[in-house]
């Protein structure tokens, strides 16, 4: 198999353009109004989830054909196994608050190099914020430089998952930390990229969609990520699923992991 080489800049342009795009469309469609079905159980989908994940595919495969593609709205192929580089795109992460008209939901999308993350985009449409990263050139919010806090509390600012919240999941923490219920891993990731909360975590099975682009934004800030028990995660595997993910600054990883840890005991 020859190997592939991709210029990361020009894709990550492409990818900008092509979110961009997309996150218009969907604005449009929260105007106009969609329709909403489920796909197992209460997991909705709607026509905004559709059409962003047809303008990501359409303009990202028009560009970049020998890149493969991993997408939550996508029927799988075992064909991006074979690829060097794939694309890893949730096209609404948080698609409950869309529904809701929460303005926590977001466009997440990594491209990943032999099973590490190179670019990762995290665009809020409603927010209009769009973080990105490349690998090694540091991670961004509309264009400025990001980091993750510096300083840590004597409680830290934890952001939490609605539905996990709602099933009474974090009480556990509220007395040794400030619990803020957000919706969407990634949005949730992005934003302990930029400083504004010292770190989240759900300790449930995730995608890789959901936090491939977030990972990458996460660590390009200077902060950590894992799963909770400390382990790294390599992308495009034939299994999607992750047992947990935590997002953190490097300040604050100490502390949350021992919260984690109490929880278990």
């Amino acid at each position: 198999m020859v190997a592939v080489n991709i210029d990361l800049k020009n894709a990550f342009e492409v990818l900008c353009d092509a979110a961009l795009e997309a996150s218009k469309a969907l604005l449009v469609i929260v105007e106009n109004g969609f329709e909403k079905s489920f796909k197992v159980g209460d997991d909705p989908v709607t026509t905004g989830d559709l059409t962003v994940n047809t303008i990501l595919q359409d303009r990202l495969f028009e560009a970049f054909p020998e890149i493969g593609w991993l997408s939550e709205e996508t029927r799988d192929s075992p064909e991006r196994l074979t690829k060097d580089f794939v694309w890893i795109v949730d096209p609404i992460d948080g698609t409950r608050e869309f529904v809701e008209s929460i303005p926590e939901y977001a466009i997440s999308v990594a491209l990943v190099k032999y099973g590490e993350p190179v670019i990762g985009l995290i665009l809020n449409p409603l927010k209009d914020e769009l973080y990105t990263a490349i690998k090694g050139m540091g991670a961004y919010l509309n264009g400025e430089p990001i980091k993750v806090a510096e300083q840590l509390d004597e409680q830290p600012i934890l952001l939490a998952s609605r539905s996990e919240t709602k099933r009474g999941e974090w009480e556990q923490f509220t007395e040794s930390a400030k619990v803020i219920p957000t919706g969407s891993i990634a949005y949730k990731l992005a934003v302990v990229a930029a400083g504004k909360a010292d770190g989240t975590f759900s300790l449930g099975p995730k995608n890789e969609w959901d936090i491939a682009a977030g990972h990458l934004i996460v660590e390009e800030a200077g902060g950590k990520v894992s799963d909770q028990y400390g382990q790294g995660f390599k992308y495009n595997q034939e299994k999607t699923l992750v047992n947990s993910i935590v997002g953190t600054s490097s300040v604050a990883l100490e502390r949350i992991f021992s919260l984690i840890k109490n929880s278990r005991n």
